[in-house]
């Protein structure tokens, strides 16, 4: 049975896989977990729970103490903030 601290150290690696499979074109679950958001995003947990506080993240559910974040949402919101690149700004 592991212990509290091995499950934190094995939360990382799920959001890992979480971005290891949108890159291969394995669809995202419906809600991701903070640790999966963080993941996404490249950050840390604080990081994103300071988002959630400040409003900055869209489709964010919470389910008693849990807080959810809704894939889709969060892609789209990601789509429509990009920053242009170099070669997109050019044409």
């Amino acid at each position: 049975m592991p212990v509290a601290g091995d499950m934190r150290r094995a939360e990382p690696t799920r959001g890992i896989e979480v971005v290891m499979s949108m890159s291969t074109g394995e669809s995202l679950p419906l809600l991701l977990t903070v640790s999966e958001t963080a993941a996404l995003l490249r950050t840390t947990r604080k990081a994103v729970y300071v988002m959630i506080e400040r409003s900055l993240l869209p489709g964010v559910t919470r389910i008693g103490r849990r807080v959810l974040v809704r894939s889709t949402d969060l892609l789209d919101f990601l789509d429509h903030n990009r920053a242009p690149s170099l070669q997109e700004h050019k044409r």
